[in-house]
């Protein structure tokens, strides 16, 4: 069974030791390396490749605009670039020694470095903030390692298992779940390229285990199950359907799950903290939650004062501390101060609520989805779901806006299922209240063709008022 398969091109384990050896052998001595991170054999190998030579990685997202990309280059450093041979490298980069990877190495590797300190760098991957330019979360070993040891308990992961995904290999989900997960399994991914329902249909009906996707790919698995019979028995007979980054909307939980017999678990991660919950494998596929704390990960939601919550109801920050979070953000000391409680837990500015057995509910970033209306403290995300049960919803985003009166004011960005006759705002309220509360419905309704999303199917809800 092969390591790692990109369509037709593939790597048996033997190999893939000989070409990533080869190439760590080359690169040893570099203090940093950028990988210019196409969905591809090359990257994989990249990747793998540095992590044995204990060199810090910087996964670059070859959609990356120069500016941002000049910044990520001046802050971080990197002596060497990596890129698959024929890439044609931004001007950034094209001052960096240049290495090609290629995948001819047959010979056996050459004697590698001792394993690295666990606390040592082993990814640099950037994050877009709200405010300035991206900041580097440096990335220990031991967090990659924890993350996917923890997931391999929570997710009953073997090295029987074969993952298919179609995500970009610049980002968390996509390189160290997707790629690395596998490997140090001792397990098979095959990654699309990019997705396409042709193309999980296809892998998951020729064995494959396993599939990762982001809340738009299970959207559109959605939309073609009522006439793919094809994938609705692919989809059954995979063991396990992950989705992350965002939050996967109630609707197609249950659609998917109508149609296929399986529900589609999710989890709750991000860059500087890599996993922080799941629904587990042998646990409640409980639609609308992220499930319970990973192996060694303490959780905890805390009010507007840092108090820890004690109603189980009440809507909280998430703060998180265990050997999954970054060490640092590279070069900004002030930034990686201010992301810490003196008492050493991560403040992710997610929002959430607490089941009594534990289970995690996000109600949207602190930031964006965190709406203080008429004196209750509402999450968007709840509106969203309650909003695409409507039949004559696609899409829907909720924010807030200043409201004299109540503060802030519910606003809803809709995407009609049929543009030629939107649904009345009226309707969308009067739906909102009687599935949730008078007070959570929305005060305004904009009708857009589409949402603006990142190329990782989230939401961009500060382009929206823009």
């Amino acid at each position: 069974m092969p390591a790692l398969r990109f369509g037709e091109r593939s790597l048996t384990y033997a190999e893939l030791a000989a070409t990533a050896g080869s190439l760590a052998a080359s690169i040893g001595s570099a203090r940093r390396v950028a990988l210019w991170a196409t969905p591809t054999l090359e990257t994989a190998v990249g990747v793998v490749a540095a992590l044995l030579a204990g060199v810090p990685v910087i996964p670059l997202n070859p959609k990356i605009g120069e500016r941002e990309l000049g910044h990520i280059i001046t802050d971080s450093a990197p002596s060497v670039v990596l890129a698959a041979p024929g890439d044609e490298l931004p001007a950034p980069l094209r001052a960096l020694e240049r290495t090609d990877i290629t995948l001819t190495g047959t010979a056996v590797p050459a004697e590698l470095p001792a394993e690295p300190d666990p606390e040592s760098p082993a990814l640099v991957v950037y994050t877009s903030g709200t405010t300035g330019p991206p900041k580097g979360a440096v990335l220990p070993r031991r967090a990659l390692s924890s993350t996917l040891d923890a997931l391999e308990d929570a997710w009953q992961w073997t090295s029987d298992d074969v993952l298919v995904h179609g995500l970009p290999l610049f980002h968390v989900h996509g390189l160290i779940l997707g790629i690395l997960g596998p490997l140090r399994r001792g397990g098979s991914v095959r990654h699309l390229g990019r997705f396409s329902i042709e193309g999980v249909r296809q892998e998951l009906a020729d064995g494959a285990t396993m599939l990762f996707g982001v809340p738009t790919m299970y959207h559109r698995i959605a939309e073609a199950l009522p006439t793919d019979p094809g994938l609705a028995k692919a989809l059954s007979g995979a063991r396990l359907l992950v989705s992350g980054s965002a939050a996967l909307p109630v609707h197609d939980h249950e659609r998917i799950a109508a149609a296929t017999g399986r529900r589609v678990i999710e989890r709750y991660g991000m860059t500087e903290t890599l996993m922080n919950t799941s629904v587990r494998a042998d646990g409640e596929p409980r639609a609308g939650t992220v499930g319970v704390p990973l192996g060694g990960v303490e959780l905890r939601l805390v009010d507007e004062a840092g108090a820890e919550t004690s109603d189980r109801q009440e809507v909280g920050e998430i703060e998180v501390r265990g050997p999954n979070l970054f060490t640092e953000y590279l070069n900004r000391p002030d930034a990686t101060a201010a992301a810490f409680t003196a008492d050493g837990w991560f403040r992710t500015g997610d929002m959430a609520v607490r089941d009594e057995d534990g289970y995690v509910r996000i109600v949207g970033r602190k930031a964006t989805d965190l709406i203080k209306s008429g004196g209750y403290k509402i999450g968007a995300g709840e509106i969203e779901n309650a909003l695409l049960e409507h039949p004559g919803v696609r899409e829907a985003a909720v924010t807030g806006e200043p409201d004299d009166d109540l503060g802030e004011r519910i606003v809803a960005w809709i995407v009609p299922s049929d543009p030629a006759q939107p649904p009345p705002q009226a309707d969308l309220a009067d739906h909102v209240a009687a599935q949730l509360a008078p007070h959570k419905r929305p005060r305004t309704v904009h009708y857009l063709s589409e949402l603006p999303r990142n190329d990782m199917g989230k939401i961009m809800k500060r382009s929206l008022h823009a």
